[in-house]
C-alpha cells in the first residue's frame, strides 16, 4: 500500500540560528502527521486513550539529509515500519517534492495503565496498522 502523505510547511518558529529546521522541530511535524494518519484510519489519538492503555514513545531518531528551511513545502510519507508484541515503529520520509531532506522512526510502546508495564498491542490497532507496513524492494 501506499503511505499516508502529509503535507505541512516549514515556519520561521520552527528555524534556528542558522536559518534551517531546528532539529526539535521536525518531530513535531512528524507527530502531526502520525495524528493525521491515525485519524484516517479511523483510531484518533482521543480515541486511543479509552481502551485503558497508553503508547508512549520510547525511542526517537531522525536523519537530517538536506537543509529545510522556513516556508518550504513538506510531503511527510507516514509508514509503519514494525509491528510487534507489545509496540510498534512509524517510519516517516520528509521530503521537498522529490527529495528527502530528513527521515525520522518513533518506536511507541503499550503500556497498561494500571500496571504502568508493557501490554500487547489490541489486535483493532495491528489491523488497521498492518495495510501500512512498508515492504522494502528487493
Amino acid at each position: 500500500m501506499a503511505p499516508f502523505i502529509w503535507k505541512t510547511r516549514l515556519l520561521f518558529v520552527d528555524t534556528d540560528a542558522s536559518g534551517r529546521i531546528h532539529y526539535s522541530a521536525l518531530f513535531r511535524h512528524v507527530e502531526a502527521a502520525e495524528m493525521e494518519f491515525f485519524r484516517f484510519i479511523g483510531r484518533p489519538f482521543g480515541g486511543m486513550s479509552l481502551d485503558e492503555l497508553k503508547y508512549p514513545r520510547v525511542r526517537v531518531e531522525a536523519d537530517y539529509k538536506a537543509p529545510i528551511v522556513c516556508d518550504d513545502q513538506l510531503d511527510i510519507h507516514v509508514w509503519v515500519d514494525r509491528i510487534g508484541t507489545a509496540s510498534y515503529t512509524m517510519a516517516y520520509s520528509i521530503r521537498k517534492g522529490e527529495v528527502e531532506a530528513a527521515a525520522a522512526k518513533l518506536v511507541i510502546a503499550c503500556m497498561s495503565v494500571k500496571t504502568k508495564k508493557g501490554h500487547p498491542l489490541p489486535a483493532e490497532l495491528v489491523e488497521k496498522l498492518q495495510p501500512f507496513v512498508k515492504i522494502d524492494e528487493l
